[in-house]
């Protein structure tokens, strides 16, 4: 209002509106995120939403990525402009008799007509006609490529539409590509499967291939062809979510345990101790084997007829100049020169007590020979199992559990197993075999509905192109619970088997993988858990049942096996044994060597407690999950016998 009305208006209507808290633009409010560390948007970011794409029509993005799919379309040429005729004047009758009578020109200056202005020859517009124009030269002629990009964060591709004036098309249209494009996203003219697209206005990077040598040009290519060209797998919408799912299963794992209280424990992969008392192990030196040996051997042959006690007296005499020396301290190099003398007189001292101890004309074998220049003093190997480590700290934290690469040295060519697996270990202390078969049974499921819950597009793609009933198979673990039988009654149930005399055998024998298989696909067609397995199944670190808990006291173990349809066993479990004297029996009748796990033994010598644990091949969860029929194509980087490519 204005100044004077506002004098005379009443002095309620002097008290100032609040103002109103301003609403964010429509834009600000469905704006794509753009990545923290590479300026762009992630396409999942864009694809996922729940209008797919449409509420962000308009926006100006940076997306990467590398061309799926492409094709090339020709566009057509503006017309022409039309060049605009010469502008002539008009000509008057009178101009034109002045201009072409003389006679007549005369007659109009006695009649007064000379005012009127007397043009000269007009030539442009009636003598002459202009010069035609040239005639218009063709525009080169343009074409749109369409692009199909996909950055590896979900399952969807976005349709990225490229002026040639951008860039060459030559350039962008290869399989492989990759892009950084500026653009306007806006709806795709033509209808099809992409309800949204980008349209190019500036190309950022261009990452060009080689299609004759780039594997991924080819269509289809299998899985098995994919294992040679490990760096580029994860290229193909197969394999790329593999890898999704199994983020998200590491990440499930991580959660659990870290709501369930548990501790994450790093065990050493490099180790002294053989957990599981197999010969399936990869043993560790810095020297080759062939250098080590020859050395050794020459070492030997120059120090033959030389006897063990000679040697010994030998180091007792420089042991005693070295601590004269380390008493005078009048000489550090002479004292270190004594040290070393002093180490390779003991480690030969070592080799030939071990050559005494082997059979007249046996030979020496590389794994029993002291290497003097070897980085560890004794034997040391990958670890084929971290519980062992585990249980020093559930014995101090309660409830821990590790998360890494397992080893086995097995030259067994199977599509379940490689030399290098993933595992997950947990050790809990003040617990039983039913308390631990209940954890495990709850991580299992806990993965399966954090796959359904966090990954459905990826697990609509693996049931449209890998496996059918993999959804399926998820909500059907979530849905009843798993059957548990003792290994007495799993042996009885495949007894009954008669439709494959194969799968048929005796009591006492130890059931393989193709048994435990068979219970879970074709007896009770869910996960099974096997539990009380006889003592000769398991390693000599497994409670022995001799307290009552089964009428075969001292037979049976407290151990179990949970088996999956499709996968076979992925995890196995055990109370360990914390009695010193039932332990140091079972290590005697295993032929365990009590010296290398004097540290095992203490646990149980100081402050023993009832623990159990298990372990879990991370691989095989996956291979649950999507259905796969090889492990090789659920890891990043297999390593299997005869390869280690990449």
């Amino acid at each position: 209002m204005a100044p004077d009305e506002a004098a005379l208006a009443p002095a309620t209507a002097q008290t100032p509106t609040p103002t109103p808290t301003p609403v964010p633009a429509p834009a600000a409010i469905h704006a794509a995120a753009t990545s923290k560390y590479s300026n762009r948007v992630l396409l999942r970011t864009v694809l996922e939403r729940s209008d797919d794409g449409l509420g962000l029509v308009g926006e100006r993005l940076v997306v990467g990525g590398w061309v799926k799919s492409s094709k090339e379309e020709t566009k057509e040429a503006p017309a022409p402009a039309a060049v605009p005729a010469a502008e002539h004047k008009d000509v008057s009758c009178v101009e034109l008799l002045q201009t072409r009578i003389p006679l007549f020109r005369s007659i109009m200056k006695v009649f007064g007509g000379g005012s009127h202005p007397i043009r000269r020859r007009i030539e442009a517009g009636v003598a002459k006609s202009p010069p035609p124009s040239p005639p218009p030269q063709p525009s080169p002629p343009l074409s749109l490529a369409f692009l199909q990009i996909s950055d590896g964060s979900c399952v969807a591709s976005l349709l990225v539409e490229v002026d040639s004036s951008i860039a060459p098309p030559s350039l962008l249209l290869p399989t492989g590509t990759c892009v950084l494009v500026e653009g306007i996203l806006k709806r795709p003219e033509a209808q099809g499967k992409h309800t949204i697209g980008l349209k190019a206005e500036k190309i950022i990077h261009i990452g060009t291939v080689d299609q004759d040598s780039y594997i991924l040009s080819k269509k289809r290519l299998p899985l098995d062809g994919l294992r040679n060209n490990l760096q580029f797998r994860p290229r193909t919408t197969t394999v790329a979510s593999v890898m999704r799912i199994r983020n998200a299963l590491t990440f499930a794992t991580h959660t659990f345990f870290h709501d369930n209280g548990f501790l994450d424990v790093q065990v050493p992969i490099i180790t002294s101790t053989d957990a599981e008392g197999s010969c399936q192990k990869f043993h560790l030196t810095v020297l080759s084997r062939k250098t080590s040996l020859k050395r050794d051997q020459t070492v030997m042959k120059e120090n033959a007829g030389v006897s063990v006690e000679a040697i010994k007296a030998a180091a007792r005499e420089k042991s005693k100049l070295v601590e004269e020396l380390k008493r005078t301290d009048s000489n550090r190099e002479a004292l270190v020169a004594a040290l070393q003398d002093l180490k390779k007189t003991d480690e030969l001292a070592s080799q030939l007590e071990a050559k005494e101890k082997l059979k007249p004309g046996a030979p020496v074998k590389a794994e029993e020979m002291k290497f003097f220049e070897d980085f560890f003093p004794n034997e040391t190997y990958l670890t084929v199992s971290g519980r062992l480590h585990l249980e020093s700290y559930a014995c101090a934290l309660g409830q821990v559990y590790s998360f890494g690469p397992r080893f086995r040295a097995d030259r067994t060519e199977s599509p379940k197993l490689v030399a290098e697996m993933w595992m997950v270990e947990v050790e809990i202390a003040f617990s039983e075999l039913e308390d631990v078969m209940k954890c495990a049974d709850d991580f299992f499921k806990f993965s399966c509905k954090w796959i359904l819950d966090n990954c459905a597009e990826d697990m609509k793609f693996v049931a449209k192109r890998i496996d059918k009933p993999s959804i399926d198979r998820l909500q059907s673990v979530l849905s009843k619970p798993s059957v548990k039988i003792t290994y007495k009654e799993a042996v009885e149930a495949l007894k009954k088997a008669t439709d494959n005399k194969e799968m048929k055998i005796e009591g006492g024998v130890v059931l393989t993988a193709e048994h435990l298989s068979y219970l879970a696909d074709e007896i009770y067609k869910s996960p099974v858990i096997v539990y009380n397995y006889p003592k000769e199944a398991k390693p000599f670190y497994v409670r022995l049942n001799d307290d009552g808990e089964t009428v075969d006291d001292g037979e049976t173990v407290a151990a179990f096996d949970m088996v999956l349809p499709k996968v076979g066993k992925f995890l196995t479990g055990s109370q360990s044994e914390e009695r010193i004297g039932s332990l140091s029996k079972r290590m005697k009748e295993r032929g365990v060597p009590q010296e290398q796990l004097e540290w095992y033994l203490d646990l149980r010598r100081q402050g023993a407690v009832k623990h159990s644990g298990f372990s879990v091949s991370f691989d095989m969860m996956v291979l649950f999950a999507t259905g796969l029929a090889d492990v090789r194509d659920v890891i990043p980087f297999p390593r299997s016998f005869g390869n280690a490519n990449c």
